[in-house]
């Protein structure tokens, strides 16, 4: 066996590690999206310290079959985060295996033995991978905490942390489901610019928590409302959005297609919103930051 058919052999253990860390992904390096390949990147760096590009991924890892072997140093890498010291290390044990392999095909004998406790391993992992999202995925729903309404699903993001890694963890209908509680706490950690920022400690014995309340910032509310709305009253809004807004208050909208952005003060931005256009409705607030009274200092807006 050649180096490079070693090297298919270290993809796929990588990918099968990759699989161990986020059981969610079925499918293959052909279907490994850029989402995944960032993953894998974090990964990487928390496992083995080192770190690896995006492009090199896209060159050595995505394709199907290689014309070429990488450079060892990236292949050591690669070796550390599959469970092996080095490339050395791989291919002496890989090598190993394959012997022991070819000399127990003279022994039909074990070779019967070798399939039946196969097809046995194999009935297992079928079982517990079947029985696995039961019995650690558990579904929390996400609400206002002084009204109890669901949140915007596109307005809060949640992130896991658990074993030193931070998770992106997906937001649908005003809910989330969380895995890998059946043996370990987890920490989850809320955000959004609506919302005051939530760490929430669950343990995996406390199968009494079902939803996780977020505190609304009451100004970064009213701003929302200000953008959606038809002016009635614009005296009213423009005193409205002198007492929410900070005096050095900063906004930068950031344009469509990478144009840039621009920047307006607390003048100019409270001008645009007194009197507003269908532009101001489709802006969406992405970051914003506020002092110890609530005082809006910073807005991100995507247009």
């Amino acid at each position: 066996m050649t180096d490079l058919d070693l090297f298919q052999e270290l993809k796929g253990k990588v990918l099968q590690t990759y699989k161990e860390h986020f059981p969610f992904f079925t499918g293959s390096w052909k279907t490994f999206s850029s989402q995944d390949i960032q993953k894998l990147i974090v990964l990487i760096e928390n496992v083995c310290k080192q770190s690896i590009s995006e492009k090199w991924i896209y060159t050595h890892l995505k394709p199907e079959r290689n014309e070429k072997i990488p450079r060892k140093d990236m292949l050591d890498i690669l070796s550390m985060f599959a469970g092996h010291s080095s490339w050395d290390e791989f291919k002496f044990e890989y090598k190993e295996e394959e012997k022991v392999q070819s000399s127990s095909n003279n022994n039909w004998l074990l070779w019967l033995g070798i399939g039946l406790a196969t097809l046995v391993i194999c009935a297992l992992l079928v079982f517990f991978i079947t029985k696995k999202p039961v019995q650690e995925a558990r579904l929390l729903q996400i609400k206002n905490q002084y009204n109890d309404w669901k949140v915007n699903s596109e307005e809060v993001k949640v992130y896991q942390l658990q074993d030193s890694l931070k998770t992106a963890v997906k937001v649908k209908d005003g809910a989330i489901e969380i895995n890998g509680l059946q043996k370990k706490n987890t920490t989850l950690e809320i955000v959004s610019p609506f919302y005051k920022k939530k760490v929430v400690h669950i343990s995996n014995s406390d199968t009494a928590i079902k939803k996780i309340d977020l505190q609304p910032n009451d100004y970064a509310m009213m701003l929302k409302a200000f953008m959606l709305s038809d002016i009635k009253d614009w005296q009213t809004r423009k005193a409205q959005l002198d007492k929410i807004l900070s005096d050095d208050l900063e906004v930068i909208v950031m344009l469509k297609d990478d144009l840039g952005a621009e920047y307006f003060n607390k003048k100019e931005f409270s001008q645009k919103l007194i009197v507003p256009t269908s532009s101001i409705k489709r802006m969406k607030i992405v970051e914003l930051k506020s002092d110890e009274k609530g005082i809006i200092q910073f807005i991100r807006i995507n247009q």
